[in-house]
Parts: structure tokens; C-alpha cells; sequence
């Protein structure tokens, strides 16, 4: 029997159209098959997205199943409270404590992208980052403008302050570096290329994309301030 090919099919997508236009548990229920189905779709792409993964990288993710979020939302503290996810997502994370950042895979009608990064660094963190950047912030620019990424993501993203932080000058020549408190990478994808046979290439390249940034945020965030 040969094997279901890696990729993102329209019934995928398809699904997740009436599932926000039904987003209830009756509608679902009843409709657990088809859920089932394409799960196993989505199951059988994210172990190809492991597979590019640890081709150039050390996941401790043991599956691409494993990778999965679960569909349920958690509506404990939302205002929102329909019970099912309208997306396909998941994440895989590097193996090590030296090893740091992590790899997110979101699918949906008109906003499927990756995402890596840095989302809510701890203040210990935070501190070791600023640090660097201000004794030299050389190195995290020359990557933030060489061509693959600026081709891959444009921009790092992330939330920044409106004011200096704290420790450091406003006229400091890398404030617009010091001013950001997450530190994300994100590159889009349109419908037509998540239909695509080799969008699972697609999107591990982009994976691929985000390591010299996390090479570089591993190696000052596995020392300390001096380095070590």
C-alpha cells in the first residue's frame, strides 16, 4: 500500500470551514469521523515537518502526533466560549537546555504560517539579551539583514516598549533592539502555496531559516553575562 503523501489537503482545510461555521459539540459529534480523518492528515505532515526538522536540528518532540495542540479550547477565562479551535496547529521543541528557542506550525484559510522564537522571555533572560545587544549589537544585526532572512521573515517581530528600559540610555545607538521584549520570527504562507505537494519543504526551510538566530540567542543565553 503506498504511502498517504505528506501535504495539506483541501478536505483539511475544508474541514475547519464548516467547523467555524457549526462550532458546536452537537455539529461536532456528529461529525467525529471526518475530525478523525483529517487529524490523521494533519498527524502524517507534522512527521514530515519532524523529519526536516532533525535533519539539521536536535527535537525532542518524539512525534509529529505528539506535536499536535489539541482542537478543544479552553474557554475557562474567555469571553469566547466555542469549545473547537478553527486551525490546525503545533509545536516541536529543541532537545537540551543549550539548545534554545522553539518551532510553531499554524494552518488556516488566509493565515497559516511558522513562528520561532522568543515569546515570554524570563527577566533573567531578558537581562542577558539586552546585555549583549548593548556591548555589541553587531552580530544580531548582521543576521536580522542578511538575505535569507529578510527573505524568510522581513522583520523580527515581537512586542517592544514605548519608553528606554530600564538600565539603559535613550540615546543608546541599538535602543530599537533594546526595546523589544519578545523576539519572534514569523513568515506567512498564501493558500495557494499551503496546497502545494511540497509545502512540508516549504515550511521546514523556513525552519531551517530561523537557526542563526537561535544559534546566536543559545549561545549568549547558555552563559552568563560575562560569557561563560
Amino acid at each position: 500500500m503506498p504511502a498517504t503523501p505528506i501535504k495539506i489537503y483541501p478536505s483539511c482545510i475544508g474541514f475547519l470551514e464548516k467547523l467555524k461555521s457549526n462550532n458546536n459539540r452537537d455539529w461536532f459529534n456528529a461529525h467525529k469521523s471526518e475530525y478523525q480523518a483529517e487529524q490523521a492528515h494533519i498527524e502524517n505532515f507534522a512527521s514530515g515537518l519532524l523529519a526536516a526538522l532533525n535533519l539539521h536540528d536536535v527535537i525532542e518532540t518524539p512525534s509529529g502526533k505528539k506535536s499536535l495542540y489539541r482542537i478543544y479550547r479552553d474557554t475557562r477565562f474567555s469571553s469566547d466560549k466555542t469549545p473547537y479551535k478553527t486551525h490546525w496547529s503545533g509545536s516541536f521543541k529543541r532537545a537540551g537546555k543549550s539548545r534554545r528557542g522553539g518551532y510553531y506550525f499554524h494552518i488556516e484559510k488566509g493565515n497559516s504560517f511558522i513562528g520561532g522564537g522568543f515569546w515570554g522571555p524570563s527577566p533573567a533572560d531578558l537581562k542577558l539579551i539586552r546585555d549583549d545587544i548593548a556591548f555589541d549589537d553587531q552580530p544580531l544585526r548582521d543576521i536580522l539583514n542578511s538575505k535569507s532572512f529578510m527573505d524568510a521573515f522581513g522583520n523580527l517581530g515581537g512586542e517592544q516598549l514605548k519608553t528606554t528600559p530600564k538600565g539603559f540610555e535613550a540615546e543608546h545607538p541599538a535602543i530599537d533592539l533594546l526595546r523589544f521584549k519578545q523576539f519572534l520570527l514569523i513568515k506567512r504562507f498564501d493558500d495557494e502555496t499551503v496546497s502545494k505537494d511540497d509545502f512540508v519543504h516549504q515550511m521546514g526551510k523556513g525552519f531551517k531559516d530561523m537557526r542563526p538566530f537561535f544559534d546566536y540567542m543559545s549561545s549568549l543565553l547558555s552563559g552568563d553575562a560575562n560569557g561563560e
